[in-house]
């Protein structure tokens, strides 16, 4: 518990991570101001102790409204999903760039001591992350610049703005970039959602539903690895809270391929599925992991929480969602 309660604002806080640093903040004693783009009605999770606002971050006057009496910005909010999501909607993704700047104009001018952006790993330069067994990726690999194009290039640019921020206004900005976070309370369906919802969405339509196949986007043989929200959550107030001013990783270490990712799920649901590879898919990059050397050194920690334990609590809250929407849905 904090010893004086501060005034946090957390953009984004009806987004999956969002919902789950809100909670976090809560539980240690903050006086939370909630703020999103979506209806209260659509957010992901939503709290009574918190100050919860519907605002543009695309506007100035809205992130002003955001800003002011705040003493620490947790910067979440982005238009962003899983793969098949920002490759298809590239300049929706850049458009962000409108709520960083403006989230950066209005800490600044309503005195914010700290600002956190969430960045990602598709910063990273493309020719690092070419094959399956690339190596793992160390922070200085986002430059040269070659980041994932949309998206990607929109992460980087705010990185690099906060960093100004920084070094012309005097503003504590900190920096994460995080490896695919999933967890329970986050998209399963719909375009947004990332790889393990997806699959855990998939597996657990096949149990339920009795056809046990499952359709995978590319061969399966790329490579990941996926952070659970819990350790998001933790390494996203450390790095808030913390002196180091540079960006760092923040995701698990424990590499596995999409095939293995799958076969962790099934395990899980009790199953086993006939696969069909959608080689036309949105795939990404070919291989992908977080080196943690510069955060354990910097810092003494790194995410823990191992992606069998984070697919089971993350697939039985997605199958309890599949199993209500069937229950809905008209007899055929």
């Amino acid at each position: 518990m904090v010893d004086k309660p501060r005034a946090v604002l957390v953009t984004g806080a009806g987004g999956f991570i969002g919902g789950h640093l809100v909670k976090r903040l809560l539980e240690q004693g903050e006086y939370v101001r909630a703020v999103d783009v979506k209806p209260a009605h659509k957010w992901d999770q939503r709290f009574s102790e918190a100050e919860n606002i519907t605002l543009d971050l695309k506007l100035l006057p809205q992130c002003r409204i955001a800003a002011a009496g705040m003493d620490v910005v947790y910067h979440l909010a982005a238009d962003m999903g899983g793969i098949g999501f920002i490759e298809n909607h590239k300049a929706e993704c850049m458009l962000s760039v409108l709520i960083s700047t403006h989230m950066l104009q209005a800490a600044r001018d309503s005195g914010v001591s700290r600002f956190f952006y969430s960045s990602s790993a598709c910063v990273y330069a493309a020719n690092k992350q070419d094959r399956p067994d690339a190596d793992y990726l160390v922070e200085s690999d986002a430059y040269p610049a070659m980041p994932e194009d949309g998206y990607g290039w929109e992460k980087l640019f705010s990185e690099r703005m906060a960093r100004h921020f920084a070094e012309d206004y005097g503003m504590y900005t900190r920096v994460a970039r995080y490896h695919n976070v999933y967890g329970p309370h986050g998209a399963w369906q719909g375009g947004r959602e990332k790889a393990p919802a997806a699959i855990c969405r998939k597996v657990a339509t096949a149990k339920l539903t009795g056809d046990h196949s499952i359709e995978i986007w590319g061969d399966g043989k790329q490579t990941r690895s996926f952070t659970y929200v819990d350790d998001c959550v933790t390494g996203s107030m450390m790095i808030a809270e913390g002196d180091y001013a540079e960006p760092l990783n923040l995701g698990s270490s424990e590499l596995v391929t999409i095939n293995e990712l799958v076969d962790v799920v099934e395990d899980i649901a009790g199953i086993r599925l006939h696969r069909r590879y959608k080689l036309d898919a949105p795939q990404g990059v070919r291989g992908r992991c977080s080196d943690n050397t510069l955060i354990e050194s910097v810092y003494g920690w790194q995410p823990s929480i191992s992606l069998r334990e984070g697919l089971t609590e993350t697939y039985t809250w997605i199958e309890q969602q599949v199993a209500k929407q069937l229950a809905l849905a008209p007899a055929s």
